[in-house]
């Protein structure tokens, strides 16, 4: 198959010694200077990064969400040294347009932390969705001066609304009655590209905002009431990181880069927990008892856990369950059956969390239901 090339943004991983990550287990390195983020940000026009290119036996596309985009190109990288005769070419083009050219036929894979509505799956109904790693959208701010701000959903809400257009609103005070909040305007930042990263943050809103319902939705674009937009995760970032009084959100790493604060969001118990590693695990823990068969399922406000971080999400890869090419899909699986069980100390190295055993059991029973003319691709291996 012939696939388009696109430019894109480059990825931030690419600002990030990767094998030094995994060697000083130092997890994300804060020391990368904002101007290199920066530099990354202002590229979207610039010409791919020469890494990207094919150059395997087996050449491999993939596009979508940016959300996992760190972990994707560092699996890649290190993928190379299982199987060096394939290359994969994975472009962070956002949900909405990865969706769109795994419906089109663009890719060999799709990416998407917005599952297949029901409308789409019309379109590819042997669709399967194999999420990979669960992550947490951060809400993050440029408030100089002030840090380990809290809100409510409801607020949050509201800010994104415009009903709350000043950092001293007594809303805003009320949940944060340890520091004296400044008279200042704040600007709101979203995504302008159709973004899984939106579809979780916005999902999240519709949850526990009746107004927000109501008025916005849920979706991979919206139609926000205020503020301005920015492309990508690293788009929204550089838009907080230039903007005093801003707010925005992002996949937690990409704040974790700059080095800007980030906000905890109370949960339905009534915490306010900050997006870590073991707050993602603990919302994905409150779904396990009720995951459907196909892993279509959003684990944004969870029910209950004292510890849960309400704005998490799955990631999945999208594959046809009907293929036509056993070498070209061999390869794919491998490489996700390989991410899916040697993938998790490079995960857990760049903030995201590995799958729960029982999520990722269903997933590679996924792997095992692809077919080409009709016979099985793969078996897991005896006694993994």
């Amino acid at each position: 198959m012939s696939h388009p090339r696109r430019r894109s943004l480059f990825s931030l991983d690419r600002q990030i010694s990767r094998r030094h990550l995994l060697r000083t287990g130092a997890g994300i390195g804060l020391a990368i200077p904002a101007s290199s983020m920066i530099a990354a940000c202002e590229s979207s026009n610039a010409e791919e990064d020469p890494d990207t290119l094919t150059t395997g036996d087996v050449n491999l596309t993939g596009s979508g969400a940016t959300f996992p985009d760190p972990i994707y190109q560092l699996w890649i990288d290190e993928f190379r040294s299982v199987r060096s005769d394939v290359s994969i070419n994975y472009q962070s083009v956002g949900s909405g347009q990865g969706k769109r050219d795994f419906i089109n036929n663009v890719t060999d894979f799709g990416s998407s932390d917005a599952y297949l509505t029901d409308e789409e799956m019309e379109r590819v109904p042997n669709a399967l969705h194999i999420p990979t790693v669960i992550g947490a959208v951060a809400v993050t701010y440029n408030l100089e001066g002030y840090e380990d701000l809290q809100l409510t959903g409801e607020t949050l809400a509201a800010i994104y609304l415009g009903d709350i257009i000043s950092w001293d609103d007594p809303r805003i005070q009320e949940e944060n009655p340890h520091v004296e909040l400044p008279d200042q305007d704040i600007a709101t930042i979203f995504r302008s590209d159709g973004a899984g990263t939106t579809w979780i943050f916005t999902d999240f809103l519709s949850k526990v905002s009746e107004d927000w319902s109501e008025r916005v939705g849920t979706g991979t674009s919206v139609q926000w009431p205020v503020g301005f937009g920015g492309e990508k995760n690293a788009g929204v970032m550089a838009s907080v990181q230039q903007t005093p009084g801003s707010i925005g959100y992002v996949e937690l790493i990409y704040a974790l880069v700059i080095g800007k604060p980030t906000i905890a969001i109370q949960n339905q118990t009534g915490n306010f927990v900050s997006p870590t590693l073991e707050a993602v695990q603990a919302a994905a823990a409150g779904y396990l008892d009720d995951l459907p068969d196909d892993l279509r399922v959003s684990i944004t406000d969870p029910p209950d856990g004292e510890d849960s971080y309400p704005i998490s999400g799955l990631t999945w890869m999208l594959l046809r369950r009907e293929q036509e090419d056993r070498e070209l899909v061999q390869a794919l699986i491998d490489f996700i059956y390989w991410a899916l069980t040697e993938g998790d100390e490079y995960a857990i190295n760049l903030h995201f969390s590995p799958l729960p055993d029982e999520v990722r059991e269903i997933a590679i029973g996924m792997l095992e239901q692809i077919e080409v003319d009709g016979e099985t691709v793969f078996t897991r291996p005896e006694g993994a």
